[in-house]
């Protein structure tokens, strides 16, 4: 398989493999992002495999090589923890961020690919009861109508514009959704009879709306899934209507299972899991270069894969530190091993 593999790490920066993760390696020296760095999110471009945008403590930072090497764009995220990126799939030069603990949680918008960003106007409380500082987790752009920008924050609330981030009304309060800890948007668009459908995870819920967004049904996480409430990731997929879906039983927890649904959310089966994760899987990723290729990562560091579109999963050998965010592209980077020193 060639192509690039990038974990993001909590301490560590990024990891890469080009060689099917028989090697991994960390950033070199100089880079944006340092080699014991913080990073908390990574997208691929939708048009361009080889430019990799990632969020870390040092900001928003851009790799134009497969994610070998990181510059930070200039921007009113300098320095402050980037939890979120969302690009555009039609139009590109629109690129939404999120920020959150332990800097201030807002939400920033270019729209000129990164040359110059904006502030959007949503006000997050600097403090929330459950995590101290709130964090945007999450941001999610319908497929069907790029107008259409969500973001979810931990602790503070589902939040929703339908003119690409100009003006913003917070939903949960006021349509059903039953807790502000919201840690994934994900849309399926309609297809033949089935209408689209928006899901909000929530830290112990899935929420799911056929409308829109004007009205939710939800379903409590424990009663669907073994017991397992921490709801924490759900991943569309290649095919009409396949979904995965992470949770486990607490942040880190202990136990964590995936789920895959062929039906559009309406019904779960666990995956096959070849070895036991060490925690509650924190991350899903596929690329459309390769729908049967996914990656999940732990929040203790076990990266898993599978080679069939989810349905079975394979642990990695190399152990991580704590991951927040897995990408693979199709694009081989020119990651190369550092000199080794000699004593």
């Amino acid at each position: 398989m060639k192509g690039t593999i990038l974990v993001g790490t909590a301490s560590q920066g990024f990891l890469r493999s080009v060689d099917d993760g028989a090697s991994w390696h960390r950033l070199g020296l100089k880079e944006a992002i340092e080699f014991d760095g913080v990073v908390r999110s990574v997208v691929v471009h939708p048009q361009d495999p080889k430019t990799i945008l990632a969020g870390a403590d040092a900001g928003l930072c851009i790799s134009i090589d497969g994610g070998a090497h990181f510059a930070r764009i200039d921007s009113p995220m300098n320095d402050q923890a980037v939890w979120s990126i969302a690009i555009d799939p039609e139009n590109p030069s629109y690129i939404y961020a999120g920020t959150g603990a332990p800097s201030r949680a807002a939400m920033f918008r270019s729209t000129d690919a990164g040359k110059s960003w904006q502030r959007l106007s949503p006000e997050i409380p600097e403090f929330c009861q459950g995590v101290n500082r709130p964090r945007i987790l999450t941001i999610s752009i319908d497929p069907a109508d790029p107008a259409q920008v969500w973001f979810g924050v931990e602790e503070g609330g589902l939040w929703r514009s339908s003119d690409r981030g100009s003006t913003w009304r917070r939903l949960d309060p006021e349509c059903g959704i039953t807790n502000s800890d919201i840690h994934c948007i994900s849309m399926l668009p309609a297809s033949g009879q089935h209408p689209h459908r928006t899901f909000v995870a929530t830290v112990n819920s899935v929420f799911v709306s056929t409308d829109g967004g004007k009205g939710w049904s939800g379903k409590a996480s424990r009663d669907r899934f073994e017991g397992l409430y921490y709801t924490r990731a759900i991943q569309p997929l290649a095919g009409d209507g396949a979904l995965m879906l992470a949770v486990g039983d607490g942040t880190p927890g202990t136990k964590s299972r995936l789920y895959r649904s062929t039906d559009r959310g309406d019904s779960w089966v666990p995956a096959l899991l070849h070895a036991e994760p060490n925690s509650t899987f924190w991350s899903l990723s596929v690329h459309p270069a390769d729908p049967n290729l996914l990656f999940a990562g732990t929040k203790y560091g076990d990266l898993f894969r599978s080679l069939d579109g989810g349905r079975s999963w394979f642990k990695e050998w190399r152990a991580f530190p704590e991951i927040t965010a897995v990408a693979w592209t199709p694009f081989e980077a020119p990651v190369r091993a550092h000199p080794r020193s000699i004593t």
